[in-house]
């Protein structure tokens, strides 16, 4: 769940980190009396969850309060990508002698958290990373033993930051480490971190996102940001797809069958088993085919509740064919998933066996799946058929280039499916 840049400010400002004496406002008369408040010239943006603020024309200055009321007004009425604001954030214009980046992102491969530091700030940090890597400081850290402002001083000083500076970044860059893991973030970035004249620095931009499954330990903070139980904050606003996607998975408690994401493709893709989700849909994409959507189905869920997915899956627009996977051998029953996909097809008025591509479901009660495939005629394969290779055929299929030398391909299964 992503944070608009006046909440991640007030969670930046909680943690201790100096931020501008800034004001977040939905009305234009409202930004007078803030930018009045400030008392001198200041920074109207727009609170949007994308980019490109500031070529949209949605960041704009203001030398007086007339012209903040004025500003906010259009920005209000501004959409950007997409999007409209939540509302404006006046800002003070502040005197910047330099601009600094220091960040906490989530590393899916290590597992751990890496906390970035730059002394070029204000521009994307993969810019810096390509143009002046010696500009950008990278050090993991364990989010479950306690952090030190050492390891944060060692990050800041690999980039050739010394003396005043180096002991002024160390606390707001251990802050920022600290409050990422405080607050089960995928993202805690402060961009530009400013120093000022005096020598003093302070936050000017902030971007966080929160894990979506940690939501429920961290109630009160969105609730004194005002986050509604309802919003999702992706980067973008749910499609009636993907609306239609989590209505589906809330039917019943059993298993999970949603997380839907819409694309546009011509495979649909019900696939299921955390990150062999992600493993599939990058194995379908690698292999030349088009997904239709991403989806996660796993833990067990009832007949229905597949036949629903399966259903949203088939009668999304230009979905030709289905593919029916999941990774490594799960505790998800194969015969339930076979079941519901199956009655989908056939609820819709649709041959199973045309309809899916392939179904490589590994795990318990598969005899008892692989029977019911079997009767509808669903070519299917077993555990000892790759993901890859099951992403493969899938493709093939729906292209209509299946090599009819395929039926001597590993994991052979009595009935000439593999």
């Amino acid at each position: 769940m992503r944070f608009f840049e006046y909440e991640a400010r007030e969670v930046v400002k909680r943690a201790g980190i100096p931020v501008t004496d800034f004001g977040f406002t939905t009305d234009p008369g409202e930004a007078r009396e803030i930018a009045q408040r400030i008392g001198g010239p200041t920074v109207i943006k727009s609170q949007v969850l994308t980019g490109g603020r500031m070529k949209a024309g949605g960041v704009k200055f203001a030398d007086t309060p007339e012209e903040a009321e004025a500003y906010a007004r259009d920005i209000l009425a501004l959409e950007i990508n997409g999007h409209m604001p939540r509302g404006v954030l006046v800002d003070p214009k502040a005197e910047v002698e330099q601009e600094y980046y220091a960040g906490v992102v989530w590393d899916g491969t290590r597992k751990q958290p890496v906390m970035i530091f730059s002394p070029v700030g204000g521009i994307d940090i993969e810019q810096v990373a390509e143009e002046q890597p010696d500009k950008v400081g990278r050090k993991h850290f364990s989010n479950i033993l306690p952090f030190g402002d050492f390891e944060a001083k060692e990050v800041i000083a690999s980039t050739g930051v010394t003396g005043s500076a180096l002991n002024k970044l160390t606390p707001i860059v251990a802050r920022l480490a600290k409050l990422f893991v405080e607050n089960d973030m995928t993202l805690a970035e402060i961009n530009p971190l400013g120093r000022l004249k005096d020598g003093s620095f302070v936050a000017l931009d902030a971007h966080m996102d929160i894990e979506n499954e940690a939501r429920g330990r961290h109630k009160k903070l969105l609730k004194d940001l005002g986050v509604g139980d309802e919003e999702t904050r992706q980067a973008r606003e749910a499609t009636p797809f993907e609306l239609a996607g989590e209505a589906v998975d809330s039917q019943d408690h059993r298993g999970v069958a949603g997380n839907v994401t819409e694309f546009d493709g011509n495979l649909g893709l019900v696939i299921g088993a955390g990150g062999g989700s992600l493993t599939l849909f990058d194995a379908v994409r690698a292999h030349g085919g088009q997904p239709a959507n991403y989806c996660e189905i796993g833990g067990n869920p009832s007949v229905s509740k597949t036949c629903g997915l399966a259903k949203l899956v088939l009668q999304k627009p230009g979905v030709d064919k289905i593919a029916v996977m999941m990774s490594i051998v799960s505790n998800t029953r194969v015969d339930i998933v076979a079941r519901g996909v199956i009655k989908a097809c056939l609820e819709l008025g649709h041959d199973p066996a045309e309809k899916i591509a392939i179904f490589r479901i590994p795990g318990a009660w598969e005899e008892e799946g692989f029977k019911i495939l079997e009767k509808y005629g669903v070519e299917y394969a077993d555990r000892s058929v790759s993901l890859n290779e099951a992403a493969r055929r899938a493709v093939e299929k729906i292209q209509g280039t299946t090599a009819a030398s395929e039926t001597g391909a590993p994991g052979l299964i009595p009935g000439g499916h593999t």
